[in-house]
């Protein structure tokens, strides 16, 4: 004779004036009625979010700032979260079996991990977009906001995963020791792209340049033309395309030029050494005019550097407001120019023997404050 086995389920442990399911409805009909009342208040409310959501949406789905993080936020909450927290907060105020307490509890837990990972997951991504929308198509990972959604959700997935694994009561110390020693492999595996794109990720934040600044690293002066997650390239003064890895250039001293309000241009030139002493007290003058008639550039001093068998040396400072090189040296020649003009009225000489010319303007002229 073969033995059913028998039920798991001890109706002893119901009250005892529940005799079925509209006796115990009628008998819990008050805490049903709160509970019920509990959750819609909570249900309306978040669907109220999820319609403002919508709306700040509605205009442009693509908004930045804290108005695009908000309404994305908002419109993600899902209709399964929303039946748990109803569920659970009914249970909670009714007197149920014990086992569909529990089972609205898993529920919740479920419902809930996944929906704090899909908020999570929308801030994070709002607040990358964020700094990435500020200056469109010039930033680092305007390009690379797929590859940026994949990883951070499949961080906050995992995190959820383990989250609800260890509220059922599921020993995660070994899955999470197994998922790290997998990171720390793929970290080894890959260390230097994952270098190259923290790196990247350092220039969105820290924003040390932007696409078509005009930077000087070591020897190369150059505007940046691109900024990946790898690498960053450079168009140099002399028209070649320069480039180098994220990480090494930001080892490394960076001159951001376009940064500076102003230019600081020295130049050197020489006069004869049987310049009359008049002729030299003027010198300062004439140096002075050349550099104002300029637009917008200023005169810092005109000084004596050093003395030659038959010259006597100068040094012409001055700062120049522009950032764009040809500006830079046209005002250069035409200051000169003025210069030259003015030795000439006043019939003061060249010497034979000039000092040597110093380098373009970018590489060699100084920021100014």
């Amino acid at each position: 004779m073969i033995k059913l086995p028998q039920s798991r389920i001890d109706v002893r442990e119901a009250p005892r004036h529940v005799e079925s399911i509209i006796d115990w409805a009628l008998a819990n009909l008050d805490r049903l009625a709160v509970g019920a009342l509990v959750a819609a208040g909570i249900v309306g409310v978040m669907l109220v979010m999820r319609w403002i959501g919508h709306r700040m949406l509605a205009d442009d789905p693509e908004v930045l700032g804290w108005k695009g993080v908000i309404g994305r936020v908002f419109a993600k909450t899902t209709v399964l979260f929303m039946v748990a927290a109803a569920v659970d907060i009914v249970a909670s105020y009714a007197v149920i079996p014990a086992r569909l307490s529990h089972l609205a509890d898993i529920f919740f837990t479920i419902a809930s991990a996944f929906q704090a990972a899909i908020w999570a997951r929308e801030i994070i991504i709002g607040l990358i977009r964020g700094r990435v929308g500020e200056d469109p198509g010039a930033s680092t990972l305007g390009n690379a906001m797929a590859l940026i959604r994949v990883l951070v959700s499949v961080a906050v997935f995992a995190i959820a995963i383990i989250v609800i694994l260890d509220n059922l009561g599921v020993n995660v110390t070994a899955l999470v020791a197994g998922l790290g020693i997998g990171g720390i492999a793929i970290g080894l595996a890959a260390q230097g792209i994952f270098a190259d794109l923290f790196a990247a990720l350092s220039i969105v934040f820290d924003r040390p340049f932007r696409r078509g600044d005009l930077i000087r690293y070591d020897e190369t002066t150059g505007t940046v033309e691109r900024i990946g997650l790898k690498t960053t390239r450079l168009r140099s003064l002399s028209g070649e395309q320069v480039i180098m890895g994220n990480t090494k250039l930001l080892e490394r001293e960076i001159h951001n030029l376009a940064q500076a309000s102003k230019r600081r241009i020295a130049v050197p030139f020489g006069l004869s050494a049987e310049t009359s002493e008049q002729g030299l007290a003027s010198i300062a003058e004439l140096a002075e005019k050349a550099v104002r008639s300029s637009k917008g550039c200023r005169p810092v001093r005109c000084v004596v550097v050093s003395l030659g068998g038959s010259s006597i040396n100068f040094e012409l400072v001055y700062d120049d407001p522009s950032s764009d090189n040809d500006r830079l040296a046209q005002n250069r020649s035409a200051i000169l120019l003025s210069l030259i003009s003015g030795l000439k009225a006043e019939k003061i000489e060249f010497a034979t023997s000039v000092p040597p010319a110093p380098p373009p303007p970018p590489p060699s002229s100084s920021l100014g404050s």
